[in-house]
């Protein structure tokens, strides 16, 4: 007993040490650091080539903003697995699997809002109608209860406005998929590649009620609409029973530097400076090694982290990660005539 004490007091000193310690963000250092700790997760390079004013702008969520009403406790009455992957439970849903890329603009409460409605469209519709809702709308649409665009927002005002005004289609940038696709172009991580070098945070773009040229039927006529959105309790097992019963849900945490360089493994904050607010797409859960975890897409490309997804520690509200929670149920009757 007295030697595990020891041992524990050893560690509770050196990583209050390494706390102290201050390292360049995405430096070697920080990434050996990390490393290092032997904790449960391996760091890596995500970004060689980019401006630290693209990294802040990346973090765009601002964080404990407005709430929706929550909606009623679905977990006692459901028997809920011990690993759940959305890709896997709902195949035919293409949109599950896609990982987007919201390029230089505080975007990320329009991506995990859109991502999540564009799965659960599918989802409620048996798979009869696949859709990738825009975010090039939704950013550029939804001002007042929303935010300021790319300088950031509230993704409890994303799935209101999707219920209110709804959202017309839109694929990746330069897909000419859907009314109104995405229109700020992917940057490049890495020293070499042939997309545009990441810099700092973009105007928003203009918001344009119409579609683009070719594409048919009118703006008006591919809104998307949602019947409800809510807020979800902030409990491990009602957010686990709100995936598992209607599909993926819009989450967001605070962004510590260490994050930026996840590659494997179930994130835990270890050091580096907060960077801001960030949302996302949850659209799962499991155990690795022991660590219960959190399955996510992330928004920037597939060459972050693990091709896109990351796991984050599940069941601790860690990074606050379960204390956001955001969904919705969309309109179905709206398809009727298309399916």
């Amino acid at each position: 007993m007295r030697q595990l004490l020891t041992t524990l007091c050893c560690l509770v000193v050196l990583a209050s040490a390494w706390s102290r310690q201050h390292f360049e963000t995405m430096s070697e250092e920080l990434i050996n650091l990390v490393n290092n700790y032997n904790t449960t997760w391996q760091a890596g390079h995500n970004f060689y080539n980019v401006d630290m004013s693209y990294i802040k702008s990346l973090c765009g969520t601002r964080l404990k903003g407005p709430r929706l009403p929550e909606r009623v406790f679905l977990a006692d009455e459901m028997d809920l697995p011990e690993s759940f992957d959305a890709r896997e439970n709902w195949p035919n849903c293409p949109t599950i699997k896609e990982i987007r890329d919201q390029g230089s603009c505080g975007s990320c409460w329009a991506f995990g809002a859109v991502e999540a409605i564009s799965d659960r469209i599918c989802i409620h519709t048996n798979a009869h109608v696949s859709v990738e809702v825009s975010a090039e709308d939704m950013l550029t649409c939804c001002h007042l209860e929303c935010g300021e665009g790319c300088n950031g927002g509230f993704p409890a005002g994303a799935w209101n406005f999707w219920t209110k005004k709804g959202l017309v289609s839109g694929g990746l940038y330069d897909s000419h998929v859907g009314c109104r696709p995405y229109s700020i172009p992917p940057c490049e991580h890495h020293v070499n590649g042939s997309r545009p070098q990441c810099q700092g945070e973009g105007e928003t773009p203009k918001c344009s009620k119409t579609c683009e040229a070719g594409y048919s039927p009118s703006y008006k006529e591919d809104k998307h609409y949602g019947h409800s959105s809510y807020s979800v309790p902030s409990s491990e097992r009602e957010i686990m029973a709100e995936i598992y019963k209607n599909g993926p849900v819009e989450g967001a945490f605070s962004v510590y530097s260490d994050f930026l360089m996840y590659k494997s493994g179930v994130y835990q904050h270890v050091t580096g400076d907060m960077m801001g607010g960030h949302a996302i797409r949850i659209l799962g859960w499991g155990t690795e090694n022991g660590v219960p975890y959190w399955l996510v897409a992330n928004s920037w490309n597939v060459d972050w982290g693990d091709n896109g997804f990351f796991k984050i520690l599940r069941g601790e509200d860690h990074c606050g990660i379960e204390s956001e929670i955001v969904a919705g149920i969309p309109r179905t009757d709206q398809y009727w005539k298309r399916i």
